[in-house]
């Protein structure tokens, strides 16, 4: 079979699954509601199922008031239980692997349990639907004549007590069908390297011969990556390495502060970017439009969504609502029950709706990574977008950035203080924190309000950091590659304190 009628044939077989994505846009809650009575039915002589009385939940009101909203401190002795091989604690089916997660910067580790079915119907499922809807959108796309770079995390998988444990995207490179391998490079061999920085170069080596047609990693650490494959090669951007590349696959952390970057190694007017949102708790979102920043929320993947807006997350005023029930424009904390045995899970990422039919989104940040501490709600979407425009008005890139507030002190106000690491800095730093500063008011009206008259908030202080202090930061503490990510926000001094002091 030639290798045309290969990607014609694999283009077919992966579009027909439009008309399933076509029937829950149209009968969201329908599929929803159906959805989490079956989870219940299937784990309702669980552990976790018989102490909740699955099996007399009837209605929606009965379920909230029988599970509590929990976070994973509070499911962690039942994963611990899982990881020495106890079964049936709280998913019907086997749970083999976990998929580790240390969250952003220096959070405590996490084991996110990873099922059968949460493999089959919502990561491998989620990476499928991916496909189906950018060939839908592209009709003559050319992807499967080439290999796709997936970009995936740098730690091996570990068997402790009969179970696996590992970053998600070892478990999915492990689990895949051997055929896979055909049709993406690296090699798994080289994928699942453990060391991050001989793992980039053997990538670039087994990479920059292949008729590569599309990337798949998180931004910050693709980028790494093409700007190596751009030193080996001596080319000047990625197009002579590679020119038939048509689309890249992105997630992990917003894109906007890479946008121009990437622009700049892929100079082809109709290049395509697709994002997706996904964890190791699941595979939730789908760009399913060219050129758009909104992403179609699926919901036939094993996961049951409910929300709370982050106005009163966390206080007694919190309230939790399901699907049908939401806003758009509303910044919302997101709670999962899923196939993989998580009841109205916590997973600590934030969300607004820029549609309700169909249910589509964007991602905001994470409930832990915002700064609040004056009233001023700054979300990650904010300060993204406020340092896009400054870079865009000044002809400067970021490299990587951190935020965190000064606290008042006795009648000193309080302010931001910020820590930049500059690709190409601005001529005056000056002008670019007028700039920033001035963006994040239009963006942001509870951050304008604080600012006005400096009547709460000082203007903020920004500091330049020196060249890879981020990544020797991650480097230290053993976080390069994969999933991890710089706290872009936060409400405390700990982070940048150490940053800043690393600085000097």
């Amino acid at each position: 079979m030639t290798i045309p009628l290969v990607n014609s044939v694999v283009s077919w077989f992966l579009k027909k699954r439009i008309h399933q994505i076509e029937f829950f846009s149209k009968y969201p809650n329908e599929v929803q509601h159906e959805l989490l009575f079956n989870l219940l039915q299937q784990a309702k002589n669980t552990t976790f199922g018989k102490e909740h009385d699955f099996s007399s939940i009837r209605t929606y009101e009965d379920f909230i008031a029988r599970v509590p909203v929990i976070s994973y401190e509070e499911m962690e002795p039942l994963i611990a239980k899982s990881r020495k091989g106890e079964q049936q604690l709280f998913w019907d089916t086997p749970i083999k692997w976990f998929a580790k997660s240390s969250g952003t910067t220096n959070a405590k580790s996490k084991f996110i349990p990873v099922s059968q079915e949460s493999l089959d119907d919502c990561h491998y499922k989620g990476s499928k639907d991916l496909l189906c809807l950018y060939l839908n959108n592209n009709e003559d796309s050319q992807l499967f004549t080439g290999k796709g770079l997936r970009l995936g995390g740098s730690k091996e998988l570990y068997q402790e007590n009969g179970t696996v444990f590992g970053d998600l995207s070892a478990i999915l490179i492990d689990n895949m069908p051997f055929w896979a391998e055909f049709s993406s490079t690296p090699s798994n061999k080289v994928s699942l390297m453990d060391n991050w920085e001989t793992k980039l170069q053997a990538i670039v080596d087994e990479t920059i011969t292949e008729n590569v047609t599309s990337l798949a990693g998180v931004p910050s650490w693709m980028l790494v990556l093409l700007n190596q494959v751009l030193e080996t090669t001596q080319n000047k951007h990625l197009l002579e390495v590679w020119e038939n590349l048509e689309v890249y696959f992105h997630g992990g952390v917003s894109f906007e502060p890479y946008r121009d970057q990437y622009k700049n190694l892929l100079p082809k007017n109709d290049f395509k970017y697709y994002e997706i949102y996904n964890a190791s708790e699941g595979f939730f979102a789908i760009q399913d439009r060219n050129d758009s920043s909104e992403l179609l929320l699926m919901l036939d993947y094993g996961i049951f969504y409910e929300f709370s807006a982050m106005d009163t997350y966390g206080t007694s005023q919190q309230k939790i609502i399901p699907l049908i029930e939401v806003c758009i424009n509303v910044n919302y904390a997101v709670i999962i029950t899923t196939n993989a045995g998580l009841w109205r899970y916590k997973i600590g990422d934030t969300i607004r709706f820029t549609s309700t039919n169909p249910y589509r989104i964007k991602v905001t940040g994470r409930t832990k990574h915002h700064i609040n501490v004056f009233g001023e709600e700054l979300m990650i979407e904010n300060t993204d977008e406020a340092l896009r425009i400054a870079c865009a008005k000044t002809n400067s890139e970021i490299k990587e950035y951190t935020a965190a507030p000064i606290f008042m002190n006795g009648k000193d106000k309080g302010a931001h203080e910020w820590l930049i690491e500059f690709k190409r800095a601005p001529e005056s730093m000056e002008y670019f924190s007028e700039l920033l500063d001035n963006a994040l008011k239009s963006l942001n009206s509870d951050y304008e309000a604080k600012r006005f008259n400096n009547i709460t908030l000082n203007h903020p202080t920004l500091h330049i950091a020196k060249p890879n202090l981020f990544y020797n930061w991650l480097k230290h503490n053993s976080k390069l590659g994969g999933q991890n990510k710089i706290a872009r926000l936060s409400n405390s001094r700990n982070f940048i304190e150490e940053l800043l002091n690393n600085n000097q």
